[in-house]
């Protein structure tokens, strides 16, 4: 019979032709009068060119999310949004026009990095809609939006008035490159090769020397106190007396705390402000007085006296020799070090003291955790990673950052009395040349302000999406509806930041949970396992692909390649390889399409065995699809629809099929079942590759789109599966056998069907062509 679909191969190139009809269709348009599913999209940073291959397939898994939902029935509000806040577009516009920020006027640079990231912007959505996402384009969302800042800055006000925000000076982590504190979950640790240097430290009126080791000899101009382990006998007659600092000159006291490991260097350890953050906590319980011995620029304050504006690490250099050079130095080890570095710039952080707002996160360490037990986690493994986040939490969050290009804190200090104020919500402020909204100051009643100059971390704006999406303080019946959300997808990466703050603010904010479920997904990693970057040359571009491949092929490989919350490896040769599971496909449904849709019943043992077959496909792709594992899926349509369906049972009733030896009954059971198998693939597939099988839908089964269709459902059917290796090994037997004899598959031969499978033996001897 003549086939339907009359093209031979599937061209990616009609992809483009159906964006279209569901843009025009507005099929994915949200409507709120229904049961919703709701997703908090990350809304992606647009840093650099090419975007990452990893996070395209991680958007494209979203889709599968969004589209699953749909088809059970649930009206999705998939959101897109732009993140564009923040340090990376500051650091992209100092590179982007060879300036720097703090020699910049504000005004002016500002304005560059409002349009620095348009063109990088514009492709990410290229890539995002060339991949068929299914989420609202026409009103994404930008978190450098006056809209989203106000919203931030409301938030903000709302918990001040709640007493939940504090200004305090405090040890801060500080990255010196960037010019501003940064948050503890900021901040990575590395192992680095670095030298332990042991010093000759002489014990005040007494012959005695003590040796202590330090990868952190710059500091002594900033020690305030040797500290021994109670336990090291070693040092029992020294505890209470004091020591001569070396190159200083300065006495300390020799104190015993257990903090001091007994076997790390020599076991005496010098406490300075600041080397890390034993010795903040060291300062705070001993009392001691702090000394700041490196400046916000990075280099040695006067304290360090003839070291005084040297670089850290030339300091560290410059002590090292003068300590050679005076006999005062013991020995140098070369170490690896694990050493705390900003995640933005590379470089180890310094712990200086700063004034800085803090919102309060400490006492609400119990509340999260009890959140988080509650919150359904895509793979379970991935809430460890939460709590263990949550013990670590030991000071509140330092919210304010001196940068620019980020969300403006809103605040007015009276100019008499420095009093802060904060304005009434509802408007984007500007505090740092907008004039002051407040009148009077409510201690002095001064009437002059000034306005605050610093910035939020940019965690500020990023954890308040759900609420943003879901039009908190705008819409109430709206949020009611969308609040808390459905789902948060994401990566691992993030956990102890943008999901972790998520989860803070919007508790304090709301009193609940901000989604019900959370999607953890893996890194993208080159096809040797290794990180992908610009300096090893191993980055993928995925839009080529898209373009070179077809949407579908590539959505298909992010399926079948990615075990939900795993790391997964990247090539081009394995996305090329997907793409012959589509050109089966179509093949099936070219060869169906020569067949009528008819309404009858499989009577037939075969029909009813590949129904059965199909059957435990549904199941298990039921089971993927709602823990929103793809790998499932699409592991299971693969192998059925290839090795199944397509290899044994359509080979089997191809006769049938075309009414060669068989009644009508038989032929109508055979058509009928061909198409109930192909439609049910299409329909499971239609999340995963959703441009193929939308349009062998629309050529097949319905004039409309098959995303307006509902999942199909495991039904009440006799298991036949019993049957299947019988069959398959038969099958494959014969082939064999006629292979070893020189035989096409369409030459007859001579083969006993086996008594197991004699309900099968009239489409078994029409498709092998056996004689009796």
């Amino acid at each position: 019979m003549e086939p339907k679909i009359k093209e031979t191969t599937w061209n990616p190139e009609i992809e483009k032709r159906i964006l279209k009809q569901w843009e025009d269709s507005r099929v994915y348009e949200f409507r709120s009068d229904s049961e919703t599913f709701v997703i908090d999209t990350p809304p992606p940073y647009p840093s650099g060119r090419p975007w990452h291959i990893g996070a395209a397939a991680h958007y494209a898994q979203i889709d599968m999310i969004a589209r699953t939902a749909r088809m059970k029935g649930k009206n999705v509000l998939f959101p897109i949004g732009i993140d564009r806040n923040g340090l990376p577009v500051e650091m992209y516009t100092e590179k982007k026009h060879g300036i720097r920020m703090h020699e910049t006027d504000r005004s002016e640079f500002l304005n560059l990095c409002a349009t620095a990231l348009d063109d990088l912007e514009a492709e990410m959505i290229q890539v995002m809609k060339s991949l068929g996402l299914s989420g609202n384009f026409s009103d994404y969302y930008r978190t450098d939006s006056e809209k989203y800042r106000s919203l931030t800055q409301a938030t903000f006000i709302e918990l001040w008035k709640r007493g939940l925000i504090y200004i305090a000076n405090r040890p801060n982590n500080y990255d010196w490159i960037t010019g501003t504190t940064i948050a503890d979950a900021e901040i990575a640790y590395e192992d680095l090769p670095t030298k332990l240097v042991y010093m000759r430290f002489k014990v005040k009126d007494s012959a005695h020397v003590l040796t202590i080791a330090s990868t952190r000899p710059e500091l002594l101009c900033a020690c305030q106190a040797i500290i021994v382990n109670p336990e090291d006998e070693r040092y029992t007659g020294l505890v209470g007396k004091s020591a001569v600092i070396p190159l200083i000159n300065r006495v300390v006291p020799i104190m015993s705390h257990p903090s001091a490991e007994k076997e790390f260097g020599s076991g005496a350890v010098m406490v300075c402000s600041y080397g890390d953050h034993n010795d903040v906590a060291l300062f705070r319980e001993l009392g001691l007085q702090e000394i700041v011995a490196i400046g916000k620029n990075g280099r040695m304050t006067e304290v360090a006296g003839p070291h005084s504006g040297l670089k850290v690490k030339q300091a560290r250099e410059k002590i090292t020799e003068d300590l050679q050079n005076q006999a005062l130095l013991e020995k140098v080890e070369n170490i690896n070090h694990r050493t705390p570095i900003s995640e933005r710039s590379k470089a180890p952080i310094e712990i200086i003291p700063m004034e800085e707002y803090y919102l309060k996160q400490r006492d609400a360490v119990g509340k999260i955790k009890e959140i988080g037990s509650k919150i359904a986690f895509h793979p379970p493994m991935h809430k460890q990673i939460l709590m263990n986040w949550l013990e670590n939490i030991t000071i509140d969050w330092p919210i304010s950052r001196r940068r620019f290009y980020g969300t403006e804190i809103p605040i007015w200090y009276c100019k008499n009395c420095s009093q802060p104020h904060v304005p009434e919500p509802g408007k984007y402020y500007r505090p740092w040349q907008d004039p002051s909204p407040i009148q009077q100051c409510l201690k002095c009643g001064g009437k002059e302000f000034v306005g605050e100059e610093r910035t939020f971390d940019t965690w500020m704006d990023s954890s308040v999406s759900p609420l943003y999406i879901s039009r908190y303080g705008l819409d109430e019946e709206f949020f009611k509806k969308t609040y808390p959300a459905t789902i948060r997808p994401q990566s691992k990466d993030i956990v102890r930041t943008w999901l972790y703050y998520t989860i803070l603010r919007c508790e304090q904010l709301t009193g609940i949970s901000p989604w019900k479920e959370a999607w953890i997904m893996g890194y993208g990693v080159d096809e040797h396992g290794a990180k992908m970057s610009k300096s090893k040359g191993n980055v993928i571009d995925p839009l080529p692909i898209i373009d070179k491949f077809g949407a579908d092929t590539f959505r298909f490989w992010s399926a079948s390649e990615i075990n939900v919350g795993y790391d997964f490896r990247c090539s081009e040769q394995k996305i090329e390889t997907t793409k012959k599971f589509l050109s089966k496909l179509w093949n099936v449904s070219r060869f169906l399409s020569g067949f009528p849709v008819i309404k009858s019943a499989a009577t037939v043992p075969a029909d009813r065995w590949i129904l059965s077959e199909l059957n435990r496909v549904v199941t298990e792709c039921k089971s993927g699809f709602e823990d929103y594992n793809f790998f499932v899926p699409s592991t299971s349509l693969r192998e059925f629809t290839w090795n199944i369906f397509a290899a044994h049972y359509i080979e089997m009733v191809k006769g049938r099929a075309y009414g060669e030896g068989f009644t009508e009954e038989e032929r109508e059971s055979s058509i009928f079942t061909l198409h109930k198998v192909l439609s049910t693939l299409l329909l499971l597939l239609a999340p995963i590759t959703p441009f193929i099988t939308d349009y062998l839908w629309q050529q097949l089964y319905s004039d409309r789109t098959i995303h307006t269709e509902r999942f199909p459902e495991p039904e009440e059917v006799e298991d036949w599966s019993r049957h299947t290796k019988a069959i398959t090994e038969f099958n494959s037997k014969v082939w064999n056998k006629k292979k070893e004899q020189n035989l096409s598959l369409k030459d007859p031969i001579e083969m006993e069907i086996p008594a197991d499978l004699q309900e099968f033996a009239k489409d078994l001897k029409a498709m092998h062509n056996l004689n009796p």
